[in-house]
Order: C-alpha cells, then structure tokens, then sequence
C-alpha cells in the first residue's frame, strides 16, 4: 500500500510518516489491513533527507496541480494525508496566497484522489478556526455551524465541504480531522496565531523568555501531537458506514489558559529540576483579535465515540515533549 502525506516535511506530517512506519499496516480499499510499501512526503521544503527506503521525498508546491497529480500516482492501492496547509497568521496577512494554496491547493489534491481507480481514503486535518463570529457556542460542537472569521479558517471550512461533498459522489472515501492547536511544537515560533500556545511551554523549558500576545486567562482548546497523530490515523481506519453524511470530526481537547499552563510548568521543572524562564506579558492586538474568534472549548465526544483517542493530562503533554525534544 502506498501513503502520500501533502505538507509531510512539516512537524505533524513527519511525526505522522514516522508512525505508520512502526505501524507498518493500514486499511487499504480492499477494507483490510494492506503492508505499508511506501510513503511519499510531499512539501515545500525538507529539513533533512530520508533514512528509510520506504520514505520518498517530492519537493514541490500543492498549488501546482502536476505536482501533486504526480506524487498521488494511479495505484489503486492508496490512502492520502493532506496536512499542507498555509498557517492562520499569514493567511491574514498574504489572502491571495492563502487562496492558492489552501484552497487550490486543496482542490488538486481531492481531484488527485478523484482520479484514482476505486475510492481511496482521505484524511483532511482541518481546524477549530473553521467556528467563529456569533455562532459560536461553549463548547463548540461537531454540529456547531461553521462561520469563520480568519480567511485560514474560511480555507478550512471550505475543504471541510468539499470532503463531504467528494465523499457523497463516491470520489474518494472522505474525512476531516478538526483539530485543536497542538502543542507541543519543538523549534522556533511561527506564523500562526496560535504559536503563543507551544511557546508558552517550550521557551521557559529551555530556560528562555516567553513573550505572551495573550491575556493570561486567554482560555483555548488545545492537544498533545502525540495524540494528534494517533488521532489521525484512527480516524483513517473508521470504516466508512460510521461517519455519514458529515465527514468532519472535532477531536477532543483541554481547555487550557497561560495561568494553567505556567502551574503545570512550574510543576514539571520542580520534579525535574529544571530551572525555567519567564512568561512575559506582551499584548498583540492583532494575534488577540484573531485568536478571540476561536472557541474557548469544544465538546470531542462524537471523536471518542468513534474510537479516536482522548488526549493524557496536559502534564503528560509536557512530559512527552521533554522525552521527545527536551535538551539532551
């Protein structure tokens, strides 16, 4: 069986490529469990080659339909993981950008699918930021009505349809994957709004200052990557008679706040001895705006009940991040 994994380069999509390795099976069309032959890491841009002979690389833009057409292929035996994703921040800043690649992006990559010989699964990892404005509810649900107010969030929500739509035409066998801001993200912060929510554990973990563009009490739904990952693929093996007509699936996550996390940090670094740095207040009007139409909560239970993961105690989130990318 052949996985494709679109932004695979990045930090989820090379977690994920590395899990089906150790897995080494996934349900193929056939509804059994089909041998993992090979995986193909579709991305801008790699940070370091492939050391297994499963893995190929393809380097390239989603927006360029032979591109994506090429690293899809024809074999009917294949499932697709489109996590390429421009992030919430610069789709604020760069719409026409966000259009091309999220969007059209997007659409090469479901008609990429669509092409292939039977109807192959794909997995969608959408976002929480697809809720927003005077819909919102606390907590947000699977049944919540999607009115976005971030152009990324309006690129999710848009996809979100498109999947369910694909999926009643019989293209391909659809779902979406809403998932909360995951953290912990080992390196430096990004473009996305949400970037506060990994910095806020990961500067003062490794002994650096952390600058807050939030109020302390900012609350947020967020999750483990570990348990995103598992997620994932979980939600990849549900058989196709559970989901529906809505393919969209919001996972489970904490509510979590600044003040919650600096206790829990506190917390770790006691038990270790780790000696952290500070968590500075520095409001952004702009992040604050953008990160304020989210929700603060979301109800995951139609995830559960389909089998997908809840996500450990945030304490343990931590402490999986330290096992995994804490200084050696």
């Amino acid at each position: 069986m052949k996985i494709v994994i679109t932004g695979g380069g990045g930090f989820l999509g090379s977690q994920l490529g590395q899990k089906l390795l150790e897995r080494g099976t996934l349900t193929g069309p056939s509804g059994a469990a089909e041998e993992i032959r090979e995986i193909v890491l579709l991305d801008a841009a790699f940070h370091r080659p492939a050391t297994d002979r499963r893995v190929r690389q393809v380097t390239g833009d989603i927006s360029d339909c032979a591109t994506v057409f090429s690293a899809v292929g024809g074999d009917p035996a294949v499932a697709i993981f489109h996590l390429a994703s421009m992030v919430s921040g610069e789709c604020e800043e760069r719409f026409d950008d966000a259009l091309r690649v999220n969007l059209d992006g997007g659409r090469n990559v479901f008609e990429a699918a669509r092409a292939v010989p039977g109807r192959p699964r794909v997995v969608f990892a959408s976002s929480i930021a697809c809720f927003g404005g005077e819909a919102m509810q606390d907590p947000n649900t699977d049944r919540t009505k999607l009115t976005p107010q971030t152009t990324y969030g309006m690129t999710k929500a848009i996809c979100e349809l498109l999947v369910n739509d694909y999926s009643r035409k019989g293209h391909f066998d659809g779902r979406s994957a809403r998932l909360p801001t995951v953290i912990v993200r080992p390196g430096k912060p990004n473009a996305a709004a949400s970037s506060w929510a990994s910095g806020m554990f990961r500067e003062p973990l490794n002994g650096e200052t952390c600058l807050l563009p939030v109020r302390r009490e900012q609350c947020h739904p967020m999750t483990g990557y570990r348990t995103v990952i598992e997620s994932l693929i979980a939600l990849h093996e549900v058989p196709a008679t559970q989901l529906r007509d809505d393919r969209a699936i919001g996972l489970p996550a904490h509510r979590v706040t600044p003040q919650l996390a600096a206790s829990v940090i506190e917390e770790v670094a006691r038990e270790r001895g780790l000696k952290i740095g500070p968590i500075v207040d520095a409001f952004d009007a702009r992040i604050h705006g953008i990160v304020d139409n989210w929700p603060v909560a979301v109800d995951g239970s139609r995830a559960l009940a389909l089998g997908l993961p809840h996500p450990p105690p945030l304490k343990q989130i931590v402490e999986q991040y330290l096992e995994d990318f804490g200084k050696r």
